[in-house]
């Protein structure tokens, strides 16, 4: 087994030096062989193979024991037809799927995740199989987990309250949602199927579904159904399969299936059921998450959204658990506020919050501590680090002044139709030293980027601000400290946001690597924050 997975790291390997497949691959196998004759990726032909026919008794391993069907798939594209990007594509692979094997459970993972626990499956089963839930069951989500975080996972990437507690609360209400990859299928669920009270399956009828075509009449009618054409007036993408028009359509796709009656499963088993690859630069993560918030925002505002689409066909308490999520984008503007509002006033000497002195500072002052505290607290229960804390939260104020704040707008722009719906794929490749710095837990900041030149210019008008208030309370020390009375939480906060943006500061004036922050990001962050401030201040 151990030279069996010696060999396919080295051709993966290989593949991906070359940066394409090698060619006494390609000469083995005719589907790899047609891309020769194609000029674009964009546009070509629907490519299928089938590499190994399941139902051939010379099919087994190195042991002898039988081989699962293997199929290649590109399917059609075209430039004058819009391809649904990963939606598209599932869509495609479902139908051609139910042609060649038609399992009635379908495994759906992203193309930089593998299984790491062989009894996922059997865990899976099992509760579709349960004689007296499991009927009831369109889909089993698995956690979205990683192999190659850090100690105190610099970029936050884990999820681990949300995908420990939250998704896993769920199951109370309905089930999670569906979040794109590590999830089973119910085959008919996910085609569309509406549930029905006494809805049973007969296990026993759905052993053979296995077509009688040879594999070469099988890949010539299965083209058919991966072409560009075939979804015309058709019910998929829109009541069949996963749905069109949204970047998040894992998210619209497993609130439709419940809509339908139908219900969800969280399992997280000890041992990691998939793991994938997190980003390992600080711009694939904000480019991933704003993605993620653009899309959760486009269903808050369109028919889609939980409230309105799910009324009086999901309970309430799963409909408010969609709005969280739906409302990332949204969350900018409140953390815009906090982060330059009072820096701003603070140097312009007009007090936002209560005196130190006054009793109405208590509830601002019980709000910030008790809810930190209670939010290292439910990390730390959850298995992280105190230095892992304070990395998430310095991500979530990076997401929110950043990804959050550009979804926002560009969903804003979309819905005033001066924009068109994208999607923007996450590069998960890095060059070694960015891996090395990845690996001693150093923040990457090594390109230039409008995200950077917001998070150096509000890192630097925090500083400023800073500057100033101390200033303030060491001229004032002979008065009794009113400065500081007044000022108290405004300078509290400041000094807050000063210590989370240390790594920028460190980027912006003292690293020497590649991953510090190009001068041009240094040099307009200080001429903006400057120039903020002067015109706070007079």
């Amino acid at each position: 087994m151990q030279k069996l997975y010696d060999e396919m790291k080295m051709r993966i390997e290989a593949t991906t030096k070359l940066d394409r497949i090698p060619d006494y691959i390609r000469k083995q196998h005719k589907g790899f062989r047609e891309w020769d004759f194609v000029t674009s990726k964009r546009d070509h032909q629907t490519i299928l193979q089938i590499l190994i026919d399941g139902r051939d008794t010379n099919a087994v391993d190195i042991k002898g024991d039988p081989l699962p069907t293997l199929v290649y798939l590109a399917r059609e594209k075209r430039p004058q037809y819009h391809h649904h990007f990963k939606a598209g594509a599932m869509n495609a692979l479902i139908r051609v799927s139910s042609r060649i094997s038609n399992g009635p459970i379908i495994l759906n993972v992203d193309c930089d995740m593998y299984s790491n626990n062989s009894k996922s499956i059997k865990y899976s089963l099992c509760i579709f199989m349960d004689e007296e839930k499991g009927d009831e069951i369109a889909y089993i989500q698995f956690p979205q987990k990683f192999n190659n975080l850090t100690k105190n996972d610099i970029y936050g990437s884990s999820f681990r309250v949300i995908q420990q507690l939250e998704l896993a609360g769920l199951d109370a209400n309905g089930g999670p949602m569906y979040i794109g990859t590590g999830c089973f299928h119910r085959r008919e669920a996910l085609c569309g199927k509406q549930y029905e009270k006494n809805y049973k399956v007969d296990w026993k009828k759905l052993k053979d579904t296995k077509a009688n075509e040879s594999a070469s009449v099988l890949e010539e009618t299965c083209k058919v159904l991966a072409s560009c054409t075939f979804e015309h007036n058709t019910p998929w993408g829109k009541e069949m399969g996963l749905k069109y028009g949204i970047l998040v359509e894992d998210i619209i796709t497993g609130l439709s299936i419940k809509c339908r009656g139908w219900k969800s499963m969280y399992l997280n088993p000890e041992r990691e059921g998939f793991l994938g690859v997190a980003p390992t630069t600080l711009l694939q993560l904000l480019v991933q998450h704003t993605r993620w918030a653009e899309g959760h925002l486009q269903i808050f505002l369109s028919r889609y959204c939980s409230l309105v689409y799910g009324y009086k066909r999901i309970p309430l308490k799963l409909r408010l658990a969609y709005c969280p999520f739906n409302l990332w984008a949204a969350n900018c503007l409140a953390t815009l506020y906090y982060v330059v509002v009072p820096c701003l006033c603070l140097l312009k000497g007009f007090s936002l919050f209560p005196k130190i002195s006054s009793p109405w500072v208590v509830p601002f002052v019980y709000v910030a501590f008790v809810h930190r505290a209670y939010s290292l607290g439910e990390f730390l229960w959850c298995g992280g680090t105190l230095r892992g804390w304070c990395n998430d939260q310095r991500v979530w104020l990076f997401k929110r002044t950043t990804s959050y704040f550009f979804a926002f707008f560009q969903t804003i722009l979309k819905l005033l139709g001066y924009s068109q719906l994208t999607f923007a794929l996450t590069a998960k490749v890095s060059d070694e030293n960015v891996s090395e710095r990845y690996e001693q837990e150093l923040i990457e900041f090594g390109a230039t980027s409008p995200m950077f030149d917001i998070l150096a210019t509000l890192a630097m008008l925090n500083l400023f601000g800073s500057f100033g208030a101390i200033k303030k309370v060491i001229l004032d020390a002979d008065e009794d400290f009113k400065v500081l009375d007044q000022f108290g939480l405004q300078i509290l906060l400041c000094l807050v946001l000063v210590t989370i943006n240390l790594p920028v500061y460190q980027a912006l004036f003292f690293r020497k690597d590649n991953g510090k922050m190009p001068s041009s990001v240094t040099y307009k962050s200080i001429i903006f924050a400057l120039l903020a401030c002067t015109v706070a201040m007079y």
